[in-house]
């Protein structure tokens, strides 16, 4: 294997994906909403906050190398030579040292006094009844002003909402994330010490399961 010296490897370490996409692939760019994207080849490959994840292959990345590597096939070598080549054409590219990122203030849309477009929206989805009521009664679903759409909310564990997604209630696909959301901290059912883990792309995904499980009388929480 031919030798590359590691501060090199760094600097393409540092050449995030949405930055190599929209520099050297801009066809393979399509914008989801805010800064969500995917890509035309892959739609269920998310790019978001400077990460990646191919959903349908459950891998993902932090930067364009690991994109190269995981999802086109490149040798480790062929990715860094490939990025480094390219480089002096991404106008947008800056390599510095990581930075701490600073706690993000969470702006949550104005809470709707009624639920009753969030309620039909679910029961059109074939969300259980009791499901929902239980979400509003806890407040990680809401109904939001002016629009009446559907908002998810995110706690951490003081119970303070740290993240939120909106999604139309109408037939329009008007979604994404409220300013200032953080992924750490997601729409979440749990309400149990069971030792499972389940993750799913999107909030309707699990509200689903959770309907299913309850059908096949199994604990829902």
């Amino acid at each position: 294997m031919p030798y590359i010296a590691p501060e090199v490897i760094e600097q393409a370490r540092q050449i995030d994906l949405l930055t190599y996409l929209q520099n050297c692939e801009p066809h393979e760019l399509v914008r989801i909403s805010g800064n969500n994207y995917t890509t035309r080849t892959h739609d269920s490959l998310k790019i978001s906050n400077g990460k990646w994840m191919w959903w349908s292959q459950r891998i993902g990345g932090y930067n364009a190398l690991d994109y190269l590597v995981k999802v086109r096939g490149f040798s480790f070598v062929e990715a860094v030579e490939t990025l480094m080549g390219k480089a002096a054409v991404m106008p947008t590219l800056t390599v510095r040292p990581k930075q701490e990122e600073k706690p993000k203030t969470l702006l949550l849309p104005e809470k709707s006094k009624t639920t009753d477009k969030i309620r039909e929206y679910l029961f059109s989805r074939g969300i259980d009844g009791a499901i929902t009521e239980e979400c509003i009664k806890k407040g990680i679903i809401l109904e939001s002003l002016p629009y009446h759409n559907i908002v998810f909310v995110g706690f951490d564990k003081k119970q303070k909402p740290r993240y939120a997604a909106f999604r139309a209630t109408n037939s329009r696909r008007i979604l994404g994330d409220c300013s200032g959301s953080d992924k750490h901290y997601s729409f979440r059912l749990a309400d149990s010490k069971s030792d499972e883990v389940h993750l799913f792309e999107c909030a309707i995904d699990l509200l689903s399961y959770a309907t299913l499980s309850k059908l096949s009388g199994r604990d829902w929480r």
